[in-house]
């Protein structure tokens, strides 16, 4: 039996605990302070994501149960509720957030050659945004509609491992589309959007960017055809046309050709309309890169499901914040894991063994394996044969 460090120490060795130490000197996040550090600050929020603690008290409580076992992941602090709430509240939350993009980058190159349907060699992501509505009168600085407040979770996804490439959390009435001022173009990478996203002036600085997109069409749209393409309508696709915008305003903000695709989804019996500024791939291939959007869904679906990130431990804009960056951290933290030890699991799975076994001492490896959870029925004497005549 494997008496060595518990499960928990053991996944924190895929942390770049040096990377974690510059983002709390950037900030200066442990300026003055005697004891409970950034790193203990952030072992908790991870233990409570990995735990799924619905509460601040909830986590405390659960802590202090296992104090004798804390100091083997670094928690040498005694632990309690108002430490804590004052660090969420007051540490300023970037640290985070750049240790967060240290993960994804580190995650990214993992799955760099994962295959997400389509054989493209270009990288794929997928852009959308997802509103965590939040209590007016205890969130007033998150500003969305006079009855009650929001947030928004802009993520662009990487299609290769589902990966949050780029995060931003804003006031849920700032617009989806602003989120593009944000972005810098990746040469020969193709963005695949939703209709919300149509701005001519924001696609032009894409496409100046040697970037793809690709988006749907709203319904009043003006464009004028300039040339139409033969197509295989057995395949779904109505036409392929190459198309100018036609009011002024929107021709001097993007001064080139773009291409138009029609087809028709019989998965959901409806007529769709895709812009994109790609001449090269096939129709159809524009249609189903279209259709692996969904994934981007799925994960805002996912992480609302599995992480804490819906009821917040703190009301302050750095304690919510503070809060998912660290939910998306430990989210990057498990994929990372799993790729590295090459496990079959889903992330799903991963995470509700982790959950009970977390403070274990087994090695990480065997713990995700059949047979550790294996119910051996000891026999002989001790156990009574309950058919003995």
């Amino acid at each position: 039996m494997h008496q060595g460090r518990i499960i928990f120490s053991q996944l924190l060795d895929f942390l770049p605990k040096k990377s974690f130490r510059t983002c709390v000197k950037r900030y200066k996040g442990n300026y003055r302070i005697r004891s409970f550090t950034c790193y203990e600050q952030f072992l908790c929020m991870a233990f409570a994501q990995l735990t799924y603690r619905e509460s601040l008290r909830d986590t405390v409580v659960c802590l202090r149960a296992l104090q004798g076992k804390l100091h083997h992941v670094g928690i040498q602090t005694e632990i309690a509720k108002s430490t804590l709430a004052d660090a969420n509240e007051k540490r300023d939350w970037r640290i985070y957030c750049d240790f967060a993009q240290i993960l994804i980058g580190q995650a990214r190159k993992l799955y760099a050659d994962d295959d997400f349907g389509l054989q493209l060699d270009e990288t794929v992501y997928a852009l959308d945004v997802s509103t965590i509505d939040l209590c007016r009168s205890v969130f007033p600085w998150a500003r969305f509609r006079s009855t009650k407040s929001g947030i928004k979770l802009h993520t662009l996804l990487d299609l290769r491992g589902n990966i949050p490439s780029f995060v931003s959390i804003t006031d849920a009435k700032v617009h989806d589309v602003n989120i593009l001022d944000e972005l810098l173009p990746e040469p020969g990478s193709i963005y695949v959007m939703d209709r919300a996203y149509l701005d001519f002036e924001r696609l032009y600085k894409l496409h100046c960017g040697l970037a793809f997109f690709i988006l749907r069409s709203k319904t009043n749209t003006k464009l004028r055809r300039l040339y139409s393409a033969p197509v295989d309508k057995s395949t779904g696709i109505i036409c392929d046309q190459t198309v100018r915008p036609v009011v002024a305003k929107s021709a001097n903000a993007y001064p080139e050709k773009l291409r138009r695709i029609k087809y028709y989804d019989k998965e959901i019996g409806k007529r769709l309309t895709f812009l994109t500024n790609n001449f090269l791939l096939e129709a159809r291939t524009v249609a189903d890169l279209y259709k692996c959007r969904w994934q981007v869904e799925l994960f805002f679906k996912w992480i609302k499901q599995h992480l804490r990130i819906k009821k917040f431990f703190g009301i302050s804009e750095t304690a919510v914040k503070t809060q998912i960056w660290i939910a998306i951290s430990v989210y990057v933290l498990v994929a990372i894991m799993k790729k590295r030890l090459k496990l079959e699991q889903s992330l799903y799975t991963i995470l509700q063994i982790l959950s009970i076994t977390l403070f274990e001492k087994n090695l990480i490896s065997c713990a995700f394996t059949e047979n550790y959870y294996e119910n051996k029925i000891t026999t002989g004497h001790i156990q009574l044969n309950l058919f003995d005549s």
